[in-house]
């Protein structure tokens, strides 16, 4: 298999590993997504580049525990000690399992999982506990 194949078959793997873990979790099923039950709670931040219909996507994710929350913005302490403010767009989506919730619902302490575009605010907050 060429270099340049594999390189492609790897970049479609993490994709559609990606795709799952930010679509609901219901349709990835229970658990979380595929990708978190890969990292088993390891995941402290990425960054994936992704081909969409539109063009090129760069999301980054961000995992930790919330020290501050606002309408507007979001500050977590993450896994390695860094501290990351994050805005939020004002239709963030907020999910806790199979739940659907609103900004109103995250609350200091928690652990949480953050989506965003490279070139926008947070678009969706995953809730996985509490605590770090």
């Amino acid at each position: 298999m060429s270099r340049r194949r594999f390189a492609f078959l790897a970049v479609l793997v993490v994709a559609v590993n990606a795709f799952f873990w930010l679509a609901e979790t219901g349709f990835a099923g229970s658990g979380g997504g595929i990708l978190q039950q890969m990292l088993s709670g390891r995941l402290i931040r990425a960054e994936i580049v992704w081909q969409s219909p539109s063009g090129v996507q760069d999301t980054f994710i961000d995992r930790g525990v919330v020290t501050a929350v606002a309408t507007d913005q979001i500050t977590l302490r993450e896994k390695d000690g860094t501290t990351d403010t994050i805005p939020l767009a004002s239709t963030v989506s907020v999910s806790a399992g199979y739940r659907a919730g609103t900004i109103a619902n995250v609350r200091r302490g928690m652990r949480v999982v953050v989506s965003h575009p490279a070139t926008g605010p947070a678009d969706t907050i995953q809730i996985e506990g509490v605590g770090g």
